[in-house]
């Protein structure tokens, strides 16, 4: 195998465990968000709505990790923890910091796919198609979130730069452990 071919399989690899980590984190979040919203908020059914998008990535990243031989992230225990909580903190913060959860997310992982998809131009197009499809989800998630009101939660700017900042964080590590 020649050393370009290894360092773009190498590549791949590590966008394939970050987005299956990032997908299952995501489907954490909304699932702390239901626990405590509950189904009695009028919010409830969008972000039931969301979680069964994130779970649809998530299983496409889960059969990829699986079929190419990629070893996923040591660090999905964190993520399983720390999406939870982070989801059932902003919805007992309230519906709208609940959407400003969801907006300083998606913005994250609208960066990142970006990126993605620039990295990969066209050396792998399953990889890439799935990208571009997910990414454009995640950009009608932030959307919904700021029409809900995202922007209007109480500390709403720390909160989005605390938000985006852990996910900058958790995209940096799941690469590489």
């Amino acid at each position: 195998m020649s050393e370009a071919r290894n360092r773009t399989d190498k590549n791949a690899a590590s966008m394939i465990r970050v987005d299956q980590a990032g997908e299952y984190g995501a489907t954490r979040i909304y699932a702390g968000q239901l626990a405590v919203m509950g189904d009695r908020h009028p919010m409830a059914r969008e972000i039931a709505h969301m979680a069964e998008q994130e779970e649809r990535h998530r299983k496409f990243f889960d059969a990829m990790v699986a079929r190419r031989g990629v070893r996923p992230t040591a660090l999905q225990p964190l993520w399983n923890v720390a999406g939870f909580a982070l989801g059932a903190a902003t919805a007992a913060m309230g519906p709208r910091a609940a959407m400003a959860c969801t907006a300083a997310v998606e913005t994250e992982i609208d960066r990142h796919y970006r990126h993605q998809l620039d990295e990969l131009g066209d050396s792998d197009p399953e990889l890439s198609a799935a990208v571009a499809e997910f990414r454009a989800e995640e950009l009608e998630h932030k959307e919904a979130a700021l029409a809900a009101g995202a922007e209007s939660a109480p500390g709403y700017p720390l909160l989005s730069f605390a938000i985006r900042a852990g996910c900058r964080a958790a995209i940096a590590l799941s690469k590489r452990i």
